[in-house]
């Protein structure tokens, strides 16, 4: 098995870790929790994360690629183009093609590189139908996109668990604790780690059924909550992103 000693993440919100709080008024995320099962594989593993909210792949592209190439890793991920698909223009190639790119850049380098797919966003986030059409197109392309330069890419979107609501936190796009947590280990799978296997795939036991008022009401909580101030932020051409930086932009070692 390679000897991994540097990983560094790139990409948005969801590399960075929300909505999976670290207790410490931060974020933790898959990202950290895959680094931690490689650090137990590979003992003195340093780390770095550059991802941050709100970006799109153009800006992952032009910002965090080079620095991550001057970092040298020889394990990265690449997880980018869920905040294109939210736009309203998407080109799959594009984005696609972008992240190839990212991959090759990395892998040219010495890196192993890991990507993966988007679950179907309907059964978390049921107005994101019309979104539908957009994360199948995005998948197929990454899917191709990964074969052609020889990133491992975790196909998350192929299992029906990844988009079970419980996985996902209250504003329905970002994974929530367990999410991360399914999400790394199946990572650690990926990348062949010993002690990982094929559970990370199996589904969460049956929950009750709720009311139609039930739904409802979180429906409504959730449009309140989450979305009508998501609309806004956008509408005035603010990104989530706007003043955060890298929560670890220089790798250090992995915390036991």
């Amino acid at each position: 098995m390679t000897a991994w000693r540097r990983y560094v993440a790139i990409g948005d919100s969801t590399s960075e870790g929300l909505d999976d709080p670290d207790g410490r008024g931060g974020y933790r995320g898959w990202a950290d929790r895959f680094a931690r099962h490689v650090a137990a594989a590979h003992p003195g593993l340093e780390y770095a994360n550059l991802a941050v909210r709100g970006k799109l792949t153009a800006e992952i592209q032009a910002e965090q690629l080079p620095l991550a190439v001057e970092l040298r890793p020889d394990l990265a991920t690449v997880v980018a183009g869920v905040n294109d698909m939210l736009r309203p223009r998407f080109d799959a190639d594009d984005i696609t093609g972008r992240i190839g790119e990212m991959q090759a850049a990395l892998i040219a380098t010495g890196a192993t590189v890991l990507t993966f797919t988007m679950p179907d966003p309907v059964r978390v986030m049921p107005m994101a139908r019309p979104l539908r059409g957009r994360f199948a197109a995005y998948n197929e392309k990454l899917r191709q996109v990964s074969a052609q330069t020889g990133a491992i890419l975790l196909d998350l979107g192929a299992h029906e668990v990844a988009g079970d609501p419980r996985l996902w936190s209250l504003d329905r796009l970002h994974a929530n604790s367990a999410g991360h947590e399914r999400i790394g280990y199946a990572l650690a799978w990926a990348a062949g780690l010993p002690g990982f296997d094929e559970t990370w795939t199996a589904s969460l036991p049956a929950e009750p059924v709720r009311t139609r008022r039930q739904r409802a009401a979180a429906e409504l909580a959730w449009l309140r909550g989450h979305f009508l101030p998501w609309v806004v932020r956008h509408a005035r051409g603010q990104s989530s992103g706007d003043g955060i930086t890298a929560k670890r932009p220089l790798p250090s070692p992995v915390e036991a």
